[in-house]
């Protein structure tokens, strides 16, 4: 017997009311991210590859830059790591996200899935596991498609600095709303944010 995957999972979460005549929350809406195991987790990268740029860091004031350089395992075209299993062995200095690192670091995009689940927020339309389409947060602009300048192998160090930018924290505006519905000739609103709640440290 085959395990379900995720979108097994939606689908029957939309088919099952939650006891009071209402369809049950989609994970995301309905767990903490510790509460989440370990395919929801990986389910919720959006895919932009925005967190895959490399950022420098000042010695001084420890303020975190952005620049349009992709780590060396980023695959600029499909936004994702070309090596993700051994991610950490060639690129030491790699984040994995746990919840407790998505509290702790201050430079996820505001995008960021992770940090949406995080704050009590909920995923943008364009989100694969809300739209049901991986590419339409290429469609939407969130992505790094199109926008990396040169991979970190490709420029000496010292060059870095001149390729600071500030777009990986900043949602581009045609991300905030949906496009415009055809069949009703309008736009349509993002979702809404959904109600704070606590979370249970692991």
């Amino acid at each position: 017997m085959t395990r379900p995957t995720i979108k097994d999972r939606l689908d029957t979460d939309s088919a099952v009311a939650d006891g009071t005549g209402r369809e049950a929350e989609p994970f995301w809406r309905a767990k903490t991210l510790e509460q989440m195991d370990a395919e929801e987790w990986e389910s919720l990268c959006d895919g932009c590859g925005r967190c895959c740029l490399v950022k420098l860091q000042d010695e001084d004031t420890e303020a975190i830059a952005y620049t349009d350089i992709g780590c060396k395992l980023l695959d600029d075209v499909g936004c994702r790591c070309r090596d993700y299993p051994n991610r950490q062995a060639q690129v030491p200095d790699c984040v994995r996200l746990t919840p407790q690192t998505v509290r702790a670091i201050d430079w996820l995009p505001p995008s960021c899935a992770y940090r949406l689940v995080e704050e009590g927020r909920d995923l943008y339309w364009w989100h694969h596991l809300v739209s049901g389409d991986r590419d339409t947060v290429h469609a939407a602009g969130v992505s790094v498609r199109g926008r990396v300048e040169a991979m970190e192998d490709d420029l000496p160090l010292e060059d870095y600095i001149e390729h600071m930018v500030r777009w990986p924290l900043r949602l581009p505006r045609g991300a905030m709303r949906r496009p415009a519905d055809p069949a009703r000739g309008r736009r349509t609103a993002a979702p809404p944010t959904v109600a704070a709640r606590g979370t249970a440290r692991r």
